[in-house]
Parts: C-alpha cells; sequence; structure tokens
C-alpha cells in the first residue's frame, strides 16, 4: 500500500528547519477583500457549506464546490484547528417532489438514494466526510421556531398559510450581493406571487398543495421555503455567530443574502465572519446548462477519467475563479497525475531495496534546498486564499529532482558495476572515488526525503491515491484505454505490428501505427527489454 510505503519512508526535514505557516488570508465576500482569517475561538473553526438538492446524479459544478472546500477544509486541519464542518441536504423542494411524483416514487426514497450517490461521488472524488451532514427533514421543528422568531420580530408575514419575509423590514437586505432592489428578479425557484407586499419578499413557510408532503405548523399545514432552512441548521449546529459560510457564487443572491437576512431578523447578534464562494465551471468557455447539451454529471467524466485527475483540473484553476472545461484540459489533468504517480512510484521502487540497510548520511544539501523551498512555497501560496494553481506548479521542482536522483542513480549503480567487473578481471584492489561524487546512499537519501515531501502535500490536497501506486497508475491506463477504444489485447497487437514492421525495416508503417496511437493518448516507448506504453496527451 502507498499508505504504508509513506509511513515508513523517514521524514528527513528537520522540524526545527521548516517553516510556520504564513497568516492565512481569506477572501471574503462580504468586503470583497483578502482578510486575515481569526476563528471565533482559539484554535478552532465553525464552518458551514450548502449541500445538494438530491433529486438526481451530482454534476460537476457540485464537484467544482466540493473538492474546492474539502481543500480549504484539510488546510485548516493542517494548521492544528479542531474544524466543525456542517454540509447539509435539502432533501425536501419542488424539484424533488417534480422527480418523485414522475417516477412514482416517495420523496424519501427518492433523496435518500440520490444522498447516497452523492456520497459516492464524493468519496471518488476524495473529499472528507464532514463532521455533520443534516437533511431539512430532520430539523422541521428548528425551522419553525426560528420562523416564529423572525414574525416576533415583525419581519414576516403570512398569507393564507404561507409566510414571506417582508426584505422593507430589514434595511441591511442586499448588503452581501451589493444589488439594488430593483435588480431583484422575483422568484429565484417559484413563480413570482402577486399576494406579496413587495416583489422581493421571499417564502420562509410554504403552504401544502394537494399530494405534497407537509408538517404540522402555526401557520397551518405546509414545509420549509428554501433559504430559511440553512439559517436554522447553521444556527442549531455552530451558533448564530460563526467562522466560515460556503457555496459557489450562484448561491449569493438570492439564497446566502436571504440566509443573512432572515438570520439577522431574528437574532441580531447573528453573524458570518467570511463568506467565501467558488466560481462557475463552463463547458469550452460557456456556462454549463442542460438546454445547451453541455451538461455533465460527475459520473459522465469518470466513466473516462480517474477520479483523481478529475479532482486536480478542478484545483488547477483558483477556487474563486471560474473552471473552463474541456477534453483537452482533463487530458492534460490526467497526464500530470500519471506522471507524478509513475515519479513516486519509481522512487518507492529504488528506495524499497535499500529499506534495511540503515542509511544514516545526512539529506544532500541540493535535495534540502529543493525540499526546504518546496514547503515554504507551499505554505505561502496556500496560505494567500489557497493559490492551488501555484501549488500544483510548484510539484514540478521536486519531481524533477526525484528523477535527476532516478537517473544519475541508475548511471552510478551501472559505473560501480562495470569497475567491480574489470577490478575482478585484474584483480586489483577497489580505488576510493572523490568524496564531492554522491554514493548510492546519497541517492537513496535524497530520494526518501524527497518522496515524503511530496507525499505529505498531495496527502494536505487530498491528491494522494488510497490504494498503492501501481494499482492507481494501471487505473489509469486502464481509463486512457478506454478513451482510445482500445483494450490491452488491442494494444499488444498493435504493438507486435509495429515490431514487424521495425524488423522489416517498414518505418513508414510503424511511424504511422506510433502516431496513429499518440493521437489517441497512447505513447509507446522502445526500452532494451521491449516496447512499453503509457497514457498522454492526445496529439493533434
Amino acid at each position: 500500500m502507498a499508505e504504508e510505503a509513506q509511513a515508513s519512508m523517514p521524514v528527513t526535514v528537520s522540524e526545527a528547519k521548516a517553516p510556520s505557516a504564513p497568516q492565512l488570508e481569506l477572501f471574503n465576500s462580504m468586503t470583497k477583500k483578502k482578510e486575515p482569517f481569526k476563528p471565533r475561538v482559539e484554535g478552532k473553526v465553525a464552518m458551514y457549506v450548502c449541500g445538494v438538492t438530491p433529486y438526481d446524479f451530482s454534476h460537476i459544478g457540485h464537484a467544482r464546490a466540493y473538492v474546492a472546500f474539502d481543500v480549504l477544509y484539510r488546510y485548516l486541519k493542517f494548521l492544528g484547528y479542531e474544524v466543525e464542518y456542517v454540509r447539509n441536504f435539502t432533501d425536501i423542494d419542488d424539484k424533488i417532489i417534480k422527480r418523485a411524483n414522475e417516477r412514482g416514487e416517495t420523496v424519501t426514497n427518492l433523496s435518500s438514494r440520490f444522498i447516497n450517490e452523492f456520497l459516492s461521488d464524493m468519496a471518488e472524488l476524495q473529499c472528507l466526510p464532514p463532521t455533520c451532514e443534516p437533511r431539512v427533514t430532520d430539523h422541521i421543528e428548528h425551522i419553525k421556531e426560528l420562523i416564529t422568531k423572525i414574525m416576533e420580530n415583525g419581519k414576516a408575514y403570512t398569507i393564507e398559510g404561507d409566510v414571506y419575509f417582508s426584505v422593507d423590514s430589514f434595511p441591511e437586505y442586499l448588503s452581501l450581493s451589493g444589488r439594488k432592489l430593483d435588480q431583484n428578479q422575483a422568484g429565484a425557484r417559484v413563480a413570482f406571487d402577486t399576494r406579496k407586499r413587495n416583489p422581493a419578499d421571499f417564502a420562509l413557510w410554504k403552504a401544502a398543495k394537494e399530494g405534497e408532503p407537509f408538517w404540522d405548523s402555526p401557520w397551518g399545514r405546509g414545509r420549509p421555503g428554501w433559504h430559511i432552512e440553512c439559517s436554522a441548521m447553521s444556527a442549531h449546529y455552530l451558533g448564530h455567530v460563526f467562522d466560515i459560510h460556503g457555496g459557489g457564487k450562484d448561491l449569493i443572491f438570492p439564497h446566502h443574502e436571504n440566509e443573512l437576512a432572515q438570520s439577522r431578523a431574528a437574532y441580531p447578534e447573528s453573524e458570518v465572519k467570511c463568506w467565501m464562494h467558488n466560481g462557475f465551471v463552463n463547458k469550452d468557455d460557456k456556462k454549463m446548462a442542460k438546454s445547451d447539451n453541455n451538461f455533465f454529471t460527475i459520473r459522465d467524466i469518470i466513466a473516462l477519467y480517474h477520479p483523481l485527475a478529475l479532482r486536480f483540473f478542478l484545483m488547477r484553476t483558483h477556487y474563486r475563479a471560474d473552471v473552463n472545461h474541456s477534453d483537452q484540459a482533463l487530458e492534460i489533468a490526467s497526464d500530470r497525475v500519471f506522471y507524478i504517480y509513475q515519479t513516486l512510484h519509481d522512487c518507492e521502487e529504488v528506495v524499497a531495496t535499500y529499506r534495511e540497510e540503515g542509511i544514516s548520511v545526512p539529506v544532500p544539501a541540493e535535495e534540502q534546498k529543493v525540499i526546504d523551498e518546496h514547503h515554504k512555497n507551499f505554505l505561502e501560496h496556500m496560505s494567500e486564499d489557497l493559490r492551488t494553481t501555484d501549488v500544483l506548479d510548484g510539484l514540478m521542482d521536486p519531481l524533477k529532482a526525484i528523477n535527476s536522483n532516478l537517473n544519475d542513480f541508475k548511471k552510478l549503480q551501472q559505473k560501480l558495476e562495470q569497475q567491480k567487473k574489470k577490478q575482478q578481471q585484474q584483480k586489483k584492489q577497489q580505488q576510493k572515488k572523490p568524496q564531492s561524487q554522491k554514493q548510492p546512499e546519497d541517492h537513496i537519501q535524497a530520494l526518501t526525503a524527497l518522496g515524503t515531501e511530496l507525499k505529505n502535500k498531495l496527502s494536505i490536497l487530498g491528491l494522494m491515491p488510497p490504494t498503492s501506486l501501481a494499482e492507481v497508475l494501471q487505473q489509469l491506463k486502464d481509463k486512457a484505454l478506454e478513451r482510445a477504444g482500445l483494450t490491452e489485447a488491442n494494444l499488444q497487437e498493435l504493438i507486435e505490428q509495429r515490431n514487424v514492421a521495425r524488423r522489416n525495416k517498414q518505418f513508414e508503417v510503424s511511424d504511422g501505427i506510433r502516431r496513429n496511437l499518440a493521437t489517441k493518448g497512447i505513447a509507446l516507448m522502445d526500452e532494451p527489454t521491449g516496447t512499453v506504453w503509457r497514457p498522454c496527451e492526445p496529439e493533434p
């Protein structure tokens, strides 16, 4: 297992030398600027992230949001914070009711099924489970209590069993989004109700319609509006004042704006210290939409690309910027993760042969400098509003250092073997080598330290495979074959055809086979032991 190998590799970066993380700064959507992050309670962070409405398979936009906040969650934990991370499920909603009626099943069955599918997708993407994942239907009493409090404070009114929030009663309304009241479009999720005092007023409680699930309330049978649920659940689990509230930037208005208003209308002391929002996912520079037939579920993507390639792809863009989804971008991400894991696998294999020798030499100065610089840059980039783009680019330095050591180590082994044979033939005493030249143990110690540094940082980013590196490399190769429309047997047949053509000096034929495979994302490499292949970015 990769984890076992990692655990057995000694950590060689001196704790005394390793720099501490700079002050964490996060962009606050309320103030529109980066701010030093200072939790309310020292050493503890309370974070709420809006979850999915489970009526269908989750799409890549969901992956975008939850990978982004998983990175934040992981980094906060790395920094030593005890994090209370709450992410809800909106398991009662117009869309769920409509879909359940269409399929002839209960709302509970439909929502529970897609909650389980969502959790499976999150596990595939290596998103850590939140501390708590509440469902709206388990918190109806808390929702009714909050609505009652808002009404007691004169901020809401009832009409025929519906309860509406009065935006005119709350002067701070739109302070988060910065919109003007005349910009509001009625009915984000529902049609405009002419009974409302102000078109911008939004539902806290919706009177039951025929055939819909309902709960009894002081205003009659009904169910919660969309926005009230998160105010009730965040307050229940985290209190009226907490550190971070996150979600996609499409939630700034109306959802988070309404959340903020109703929370403060009930309890004026309510406050979110830092509002955080991630960008959209676009397809070929156009916003994804089902109507444009450019809409993809997580399942669609991971059917052809490894989940860790998708995670890497999403992290290649800063969380606040829009991600542009394209097959080429996914191919590049897949190629990059293959390179990372192949390098680490090669490193592990070499180090494993020396594991029992108890090497005690220090890490060579050149490699120690690479490690220290990488560690320092990682902390700086992550602490400056999670600059994952720079972090992923920064992986190249230790990766190059590993490959350089692997190549030098291989050459040194060959040289020593040749010298040994020559000395045996001439029956001469082995001569001492210049002290300035690296010895095998120097390379092994360098590889051990570099491998440990990379694995530690990949783990923080959620990019360290849960299985062995050999297993994930094979999975990446299997996905590449699937995208190429080939089986392993098909590929081996083509490799043999190429070998025959080369033996017969039919180089135009052999080159054609190689080029054709390269356009499909399959790279052939001729080695002394034969032809091997690896996935690659398809050539034009």
